[in-house]
């Protein structure tokens, strides 16, 4: 690899092949029928796709950056410490993204400034319901607390290529350069909302309520959602709890605004995405596919509820 090239894109570019290799095992998991299911917490569980695929993406990724800080979504435990598979270290890097232009203000950035967020499978209720559609693996790029780049890839997109049926799409954006992996489309003629399939309460439907929408999807997985947004099926994202965590949020903020879009908290403020920041969203997610859409959700919400929020 040319030594030319500027290490943002660079790790973008070993993101992309990373995640397709992390939704393989994400597949294979499902295939083999044995899940391996653990409850973390309340509505929070884990199975053995959300380990491996994270082993997969932290052990290729600190091989060939080993001074990047990398948070992954799932602890490890001692038994976790062993022997990874030779075939799910990945040293490719995808060869379109290495052709991007990087934009001067990441050209000088060296591994000490950059942290990556892993979800290795946004969406894991989802994926143990059978709604795999709504399955993704996120991989965050953030550089003094900003996400500047990121990945979303869906391991059980279907697409036909030479008239064979392909399983999986990546989608990439970087700052200031654009987005990749799929078609951008403009947001519908009318108000549609994305938000929360399973971790609904009172305060997330009166957000919703004084939205005016015409419609409301109710889906799995930040990265799905964000999706949905991007692909013009809705126009705004609204969740208003603090259910969501970082490496729920990094990638597809950095890929939304790589589009033109925006996401912030419920009270507007931008989350950071520094080493040492909590990990929760505590004060929800609010995002849409322009600065119109999202001032227009950030003014429909009502003070007393962002108050609400903003003392959980």
């Amino acid at each position: 690899m040319s030594t030319t090239i500027p290490l943002i894109v660079k790790i973008l570019a070993s993101s992309v092949s990373v995640a397709n290799r992390a939704g393989k095992i994400v597949r294979d998991v499902m295939s083999k029928g044995e899940l391996g299911i653990v409850e973390k917490g309340k509505d929070d569980y884990q199975t053995e796709a959300d380990r491996s695929a994270q082993k997969c993406i932290i052990a290729s990724l600190s091989a060939q950056y080993p001074k990047v800080k990398i948070i992954g979504e799932e602890e490890e435990s001692p038994d976790d410490k062993g022997a990874i598979p030779s075939d799910w270290i990945v040293v490719e890097s995808d060869k379109d993204v290495l052709c991007m232009q990087c934009p001067a203000s990441l050209q000088g950035i060296c591994e000490e400034d950059i942290v990556v967020w892993v979800d290795p499978l946004d969406g894991t209720s989802e994926y143990t319901q059978g709604f795999l559609e709504h399955v993704t693996v996120l991989i965050g790029i953030s550089v003094n607390e900003k996400p500047v780049a990121g990945v979303i890839h869906q391991p059980y997109y279907k697409t036909i290529i030479g008239g064979e049926k392909v399983m999986g799409r990546t989608i990439w954006g970087l700052q200031e350069a654009g987005v990749g992996g799929y078609t951008p489309a403009p947001p519908p003629d009318s108000l549609i909302i994305t938000t929360t399939r399973s971790h609904s309460n009172p305060i997330v439907e009166q957000a919703l309520q004084v939205m005016n929408a015409s419609q409301i999807l109710r889906v799995g997985g930040a990265g799905y959602k964000v999706l949905q947004l991007l692909e013009g099926k809705a126009s705004v994202y609204v969740f208003a709890s603090p259910g969501c965590k970082k490496w729920d949020t990094c990638a597809p903020e950095a890929i939304l605004a790589a589009a033109g879009g925006k996401l912030t908290d419920i009270l507007g403020n931008f989350y950071k995405y520094g080493a040492t920041v909590s990990h929760p969203n505590k004060t929800g997610v609010l995002a849409a596919v322009n600065d119109e859409l999202h001032n227009y959700a950030l003014t429909r919400i009502p003070r007393e509820l962002k108050d609400t929020l903003a003392k959980k």
